[in-house]
């Protein structure tokens, strides 16, 4: 297995050469050193052989620093408009029946590595709580719910309950605040405003990988 590491943001490029037998590690080669590290006893005359090797040396070099990181810069451009893309959800507060869990519904968020909690002070909550799954909408993009069951909840201490949600690849989290006046339910229509924060790309970090079979 070979291939390689390109961050767009700090431009630094890491490649790697591995290679195994029978399911097992054997030898890999040290981009930094420019030798070939062994994984088992048994590479020690194929990394004596290859050491030597100074047109091999250098032909792994040059694949591991600029071709390989050059193509993949490529794949990156002709994918960014996916690669890159990230979608902010609309995110709402829904209960069924006054007895009901308020569940904390978060659509249209894209990719699909998110997350989704509620918390009270702060901390993150464990029990009674029902995360869902994460499901896709129609239009490509996502959605997901996270349950909280309010039985042991005091009206009074609602204002400590907040719902978070966060989406690979933007910084900041949405939260929203376990509001009675935000709650939509069925007893009644009412309009709530989707909630947009705009975050910073924090994943830079593509990879191109290539096997040998």
């Amino acid at each position: 297995m070979f291939g390689c590491e390109w961050d767009h943001q700090t431009a630094e490029v890491n490649g790697y050469d591995q290679y195994g037998y029978d399911g097992e590690d054997f030898i890999e080669f040290d981009l930094k050193t420019e030798t070939w590290i062994t994984a088992t006893p048994q590479a020690v005359t194929t990394k004596n052989k290859w050491d030597d090797n100074k047109a091999l040396i250098a032909q792994r070099k040059n694949y591991l620093t600029q071709v390989c990181p050059d193509q993949l810069k490529k794949y990156v451009n002709y994918g960014r408009s996916s690669l890159l893309r990230t979608d902010r959800p609309s995110v709402s507060l829904l209960q069924k029946t006054p007895s009901s869990p308020v569940s904390c519904h978060a659509t249209g968020f894209y990719p699909d590595r998110a997350m989704m909690f509620w918390r009270k002070d702060g901390e993150e909550l464990h029990e009674d709580v029902d995360r869902g799954e994460i499901l896709p909408n129609h239009d490509g993009t996502f959605q997901m719910s996270v349950d909280l069951k309010l039985s042991s909840v005091s009206p009074e201490d609602r204002r400590r309950y907040d719902c978070v949600f966060q989406l690979s690849g933007v910084k900041e989290d949405i939260i929203t605040k376990l509001d009675q006046a935000e709650i939509r339910t069925n007893r009644g229509k009412r309009e709530i405003g989707c909630k947009y924060i705009i975050g910073k790309y924090t994943f830079s970090l593509f990879h191109l990988i290539c096997f040998c079979v």
